[in-house]
């Protein structure tokens, strides 16, 4: 249990049995009335962000969650194995927790787990990665850098948008939180 007043950004809170990050806070004290605290709220599975206002002093839950490194070992199915990199414990995290982290995961990469009484809440990848371009169509004679873009098929069977210019078998950077291409990576 914490006061309204602890509150933070990055603190998990359990409200009525779900949980929620603490994204955006701002104590208020008007002129008239009693002081409050007014949040901003992300759900921790789902990703529905809220605004939620508390009184001032307010006790509420904290929930701890344990963030980790561990390394993504390989696919089991329809799930991911990950492995504690200090405990070498692994764990089986299922494709829905994973969600669109597993289009820019190679194994033997890091990511952040997430773990909160034993459960896998979920996956954080950093923020860019660098992956091999599988298949894309060739450029032809005219295709500069200021022109448009065509799809590609990255190793991992993610499918994003590149320039013209590259070609199958180039290394670019990727940003894991919208699949958008970063830059060409050059040896």
């Amino acid at each position: 249990m914490a006061s309204t007043n602890d509150l933070k950004n990055g603190l998990v809170l359990n409200l009525d049995g779900q949980l929620w990050t603490v994204t955006a806070f701002q104590h208020v004290k008007p002129g008239k009335g009693g002081a409050f605290v007014r949040t901003t709220l992300k759900h921790v599975l789902s990703g529905k962000v809220v605004d939620k206002t508390f009184n001032a002093g307010t006790k509420v839950d904290t929930a701890t969650v344990d963030k980790r490194s561990m390394t993504y070992l390989y696919r089991d199915g329809a799930d991911f194995v990950f492995m504690d990199g200090d405990t070498f414990d692994q764990i089986t995290i299922p494709a829905e927790t994973v969600g669109d982290a597993a289009k820019f995961m190679l194994e033997n990469q890091l990511a952040v787990v997430a773990v909160h009484e034993s459960t896998p809440l979920f996956v954080e990848l950093p923020t860019s990665v660098e992956l091999i371009v599988e298949h894309t169509d060739p450029g032809l004679q005219g295709d500069r850098s200021t022109g448009g873009t065509k799809p590609a098929t990255l190793e991992t069977g993610a499918e994003i948008q590149v320039p013209l210019f590259l070609n199958s078998g180039e290394k670019v950077k990727v940003d894991t939180r919208d699949g958008r291409y970063l830059g060409r990576v050059t040896s």
